[in-house]
């Protein structure tokens, strides 16, 4: 059993420990969070992947029947598959004014310091409720959170504001892109390299296909972000893995193409992907069939990270604004759950400890004073709350 006044720093260690990956399951780490609310008399609600491997947990401190605040987090890290580390990477290692482990910064350092605070959430006579969220597979397209905030306002309270603690240097962030994610797949036909005019060789069609990405992209550039907050200062496409190919001699049958799209706010993804299918479909395929009648393009969705739209004056915003003691809102370029909160009708910010520019990297660290900082935030939510 916990030590009841355990420290961030010590709860930190332990949630660094559970190697969370997001290709591994989460639920040793869930069950050590239950059982922490437990020792302080706080219930939990469990809400299963479909796999049964991994969970998310709802948790409400406070009055029930009342809207309340939910602070969320995600439970997975990336993999440390490859990368030069100086320290064991699920062993939390102080050094100066800093703590290194997988997952300190992004996100587990705000978990941390969400599940210290608990036993002055459960003191205070609460009038508004705080809730506890803690989701799985952010990390791999955000859709971990899905199942339990769509149980939000069905048969877990709705709250009325949700603060996403990511790593914003607890700056306040009202907005962030979209992401979409896509996997075209070439069929050609495979033929001796030396007889190239009997098959269809689909790395080429594949080219031809990122070269219009690569229009589509650079006139987004060029159309650029009227409300000037983005950066980068537009909507962004990238191509980031092709395969393609089986051998130097014969012409290559298939070709895929992963790519993805990071949208402003109120950009129209469903637009591009219809004049990228169109030139696939009308530029592209004509020539394979010439040579392959069972030639083919598909595009298949992998997966999409909602926006988070500005909405200037809602309770998150002016609430997590007085905690940070701050007056003006961010924007920052990468996607989080938040779309998801907002999408169910919550108001919703970003505002955690630790730089984005510390996450996923070898040797991921936060400092200290972000942890604190966070601490104090939240010290300042139960004073509300209490209001």
């Amino acid at each position: 059993m916990l030590a009841v006044r355990t420290t961030t720093e010590e709860l930190l260690a332990y949630l660094v420990a559970f190697d969370t990956t997001s290709r591994n399951s989460n639920l040793d780490l869930i069950a050590f969070v239950r059982d922490y609310l437990a020792a302080f008399g706080v219930e939990s609600v469990i809400v299963p992947s479909e796999a049964g491997d991994k969970a998310s947990l709802f948790a409400t401190i406070g009055p029930a029947g009342v809207g309340g605040v939910c602070l969320s987090g995600h439970s997975d890290v990336v993999s440390v598959d490859g990368q030069p580390w100086s320290t064991d990477p699920f062993t939390l290692t102080p050094l100066d004014d800093r703590v290194y482990g997988r997952g300190a910064c992004d996100m587990k350092g705000f978990l941390a310091c969400c599940l210290a605070m608990v036993p002055q959430m459960v003191a205070a006579p609460l009038a508004t409720p705080i809730h506890l969220l803690v989701s799985y597979d952010e990390e791999i397209g955000c859709t971990g959170v899905v199942p339990a905030v769509r149980r939000l306002g069905v048969d877990l309270p709705l709250p009325r504001a949700c603060i996403v603690g990511e790593p914003t240097s607890m700056r306040v962030v009202d907005a962030h892109k979209s992401g979409f994610a896509y996997l075209t797949t070439v069929t050609g036909r495979e033929a001796h390299s030396s007889m190239p005019q009997l098959g269809a060789n689909a790395i080429f069609a594949a080219a031809a296909l990122i070269g219009e990405l690569d229009r589509i992209r650079a006139e987004l550039i060029e159309a650029g972000d009227p409300t000037g907050r983005f950066d980068p200062p537009s909507t962004t496409v990238q191509v980031t893995v092709v395969n393609g190919g089986t051998a130097g001699n014969i012409v290559p049958r298939q070709c895929a193409i992963r790519w993805n799209v990071r949208g402003l706010p109120g950009f129209d993804e469903d637009a591009l992907l219809e004049r990228f299918e169109r030139f696939g479909r009308e530029k592209v395929l004509p020539g394979l069939l010439e040579t392959a009648p069972d030639a083919a393009i598909t595009t298949d969705f992998i997966y999409k990270v909602p926006p988070l739209a500005p909405e200037t004056g809602s309770e998150a915003e002016l609430l997590a604004l007085r905690l940070a003691g701050q007056n003006r809102t961010y924007t920052v370029a990468y996607g989080t759950e938040g779309g998801h909160f907002q999408a169910q009708g919550i108001p919703t910010i970003i505002c955690g400890p630790g730089s984005i520019d510390q996450a996923h990297k070898p040797d991921e660290y936060i400092e200290i004073s972000q942890l604190r900082a966070c601490e104090r935030f939240l010290a300042g939510l139960i004073a509300e709350c209490v209001g």
